[in-house]
């Protein structure tokens, strides 16, 4: 696969991008290491799902509808745009059929119920994020604009040249027609899609500006000291609303870097001043150790800790759906 080419910034040296408020990604060693005493928790083979959405063809106006397909992928539909969040409708988060983390329950919405798909926001190249077989299926039935950090289109593009991959740095601001844009943000992460590629493509937030007011997506962050999350309430505040991962954090001597937990989560919801909060990166797919229903009751107990009301951070499950409307923004 081509790599990303261009001029060197304050996060690219030329060859891979770096978060100068970040740590590198864990070495291989780590990841032996973490194997040879893994302490996984044992999850259930088959979780059905107990929702699931038949969505609109479009929603006009200043409602935002927001539906949980599971995991970190997401159906936003406002100002009569659909809009998807790292799509994966694929049975694995792998680079194969049949080997890597399998679903252990079924999209909350079936692909052939999607409505007409406009616009696709892709956060980085991991195989839980970027799944070339639902893009290809996308492009295929709906010829959607696919938003992405630098680097990741030329892994959509070199697999399939029908996937309009559109690449983008952090900051850059996109916008999706009917008054509806996209801002690219910061966040602690990074990427790969095999041994040798780490951090050659870059990854990011989103910030999405819509009639209701502005949703922070953060699809995969370690939280840090918090710098992220603040500077994006500075820059983008208010946010009406914040999508942030609670999942995929245990041993924290290994994720903590890289993934939130929900205790983490809380503070990064009080640090980014969002009015309402909606949890994601969960129940799906069994990428670390805790429990498949850990990250839920962890973080009932990390916003009793913080004295944060539970109805501030909602946890939907897959097919369950929210929406805001502009008169609450």
């Amino acid at each position: 696969m081509p790599n990303y080419s261009g001029p060197r910034s304050d996060h690219f040296d030329g060859t891979r991008f770096f978060d100068p408020d970040g740590v590198p990604p864990r070495s291989i060693f780590d990841v032996l290491r973490w194997q040879s005493k893994r302490q996984a928790a044992t999850w259930p083979d088959w979780v059905p799902n107990r929702f699931a959405d038949t969505p609109p063809r479009r929603v006009d106006g200043g409602k935002v509808r927001l539906s949980f397909v599971g995991h970190v992928s997401w159906l936003i539909q406002t100002a009569g745009l659909n809009i998807l969040i790292d799509p994966l409708w694929s049975e694995r988060a792998s680079p194969v059929s049949f080997a890597g983390p399998k679903r252990h329950n079924a999209p909350g919405i079936a692909f052939e119920a999607l409505p007409p798909i406009d616009a696709v926001l892709v956060s980085h190249g991991h195989y839980d994020h970027l799944d070339l077989p639902t893009l290809s299926r996308l492009a295929a039935r709906h010829s959607p604009r696919v938003i992405t950090p630098l680097g990741n289109d030329l892994a959509m593009t070199s697999h399939d040249k029908a996937i309009r991959a559109e690449a983008f740095d952090w900051h850059d601001r996109v916008e999706l027609g009917n008054g509806v844009a996209v801002t690219l943000v910061p966040t602690r992460h990074w990427t790969a899609r095999g041994l040798f590629d780490r951090n050659k493509a870059l990854w990011a937030s989103f910030v999405l500006h819509t009639p209701a007011g502005n949703i922070y997506i953060v699809c995969d962050s370690g939280y840090g000291e918090g710098k992220h999350f603040r500077r994006v309430g500075e820059a983008h505040g208010p946010l009406r609303l914040a999508i942030l991962p609670i999942g995929a954090y245990e041993p924290r001597w290994f994720m903590q870097d890289q993934h939130m937990n929900p205790a983490d989560a809380v503070q990064a919801l009080a640090d980014c001043g969002a009015a309402q909060a909606v949890a994601h990166h969960h129940g799906t797919f069994q990428l670390t150790d805790e429990a498949i229903d850990a990250p839920v009751e962890d973080l009932r107990a990390a916003l009793d800790a913080a004295g944060t009301p539970r109805d501030k951070f909602a946890v939907l499950e897959p097919g369950q759906v929210m929406e805001i409307t502009a008169s609450a923004a």
